[in-house]
């Protein structure tokens, strides 16, 4: 393959569906080290992909991720993929050891994507989000090997958080595809604003979590999810800043504020270092 191994454009594709996508803040740290960097760029990559494919897709979504769904339990039985994400993903999985299961939840999301645009509590929608958000984070925490179920639970609550930090921002983009992940026991009780309004409250409660978290795994870790939680917040304070009106407009991160978040993430993971380093030895 040219000047290319199969693995090494694998994993140049994978950077480029990274570079390509406007997230709230940086997906891959600039203070990981390589080896993990690689690791959760290609995750994310598979990510982006899967949400393309039930995003970008129209009529094809189903059928696209159906065939999706057999190339991904085909890689996790031991075939050689095709599609250049499970070529790269498939070296992390196997160094890894990660479960199946994350992955395939978050094509189950996608495919209820397509036939559930409407939810009417806020159980429904956290049944919806522990597929569609809760398994980035047990990916990511499987990477660092991290399987204490305290630290699960707590990746749970951040990854959801996260996630309804951003349907409250993309009330107008999802409402041109015809979906609204605003509570309609919400929208019932009052206005737009008021469901978007909830909708934040319930990502800052969630959000939380992250800072016991954070306590539990490995320092390298520790700003990076700091970043998470951070990120989640911030937009959470974008959309409060224009009085949740997000029907109306879609508030950003600016590229300004990625880079303060970033330096308040390192500082955070600093500070947890040394109250880590502090705290008592027990024997």
């Amino acid at each position: 393959m040219n000047d290319l191994t199969e693995l090494a454009s694998a994993d140049a594709y994978c950077r480029h569906l990274v570079r390509r996508h406007y997230e709230n803040f940086s997906v891959i740290s600039r203070f990981l080290p390589a080896d993990v960097a690689r690791d959760l760029t290609r995750i994310y990559a598979y990510c982006r992909c899967t949400d393309d494919f039930g995003d970008e897709s129209g009529d094809q979504a189903l059928a696209r991720l159906r065939s999706w769904r057999a190339d991904v339990d085909a890689m996790f039985s031991g075939d050689a993929p095709i599609h250049p994400v499970l070529v790269a993903l498939r070296d992390t999985v196997e160094r890894h050891r990660l479960a199946p299961q994350p992955f395939v939840d978050l094509i189950a999301a996608n495919v209820q994507d397509q036939t559930v645009n409407r939810y009417a509590s806020w159980e429904e929608l956290h049944a919806y989000c522990m597929l569609s958000a809760a398994p980035v984070g047990r990916m990511v925490l499987g990477v660092y090997g991290v399987s204490d179920r305290r630290a699960g639970s707590l990746s749970d609550d951040v990854c959801i958080g996260l996630q309804l930090a951003n349907h409250a921002q993309d009330v107008q983009r999802d409402a041109a595809k015809g979906r609204c992940y605003l509570l309609e026991s919400d929208l019932q009780k009052g206005s737009v604003a008021d469901a978007v309004r909830a909708l934040c409250v319930r990502a800052r409660e969630l959000l939380r979590s992250g800072v016991e978290l954070e306590g539990l795994v490995p320092r390298r870790l520790r700003t990076q999810l700091a970043l998470y939680r951070l990120g989640g917040n911030a937009i959470v304070d974008r959309i409060e800043a224009i009085g949740y009106r997000t029907d109306r407009v879609r508030p950003v991160v600016t590229p300004a504020m990625k880079l303060t978040l970033l330096a308040r993430a390192w500082a955070e993971g600093l500070r947890e270092q040394g109250r880590t380093q502090a705290r008592p030895q027990t024997v």
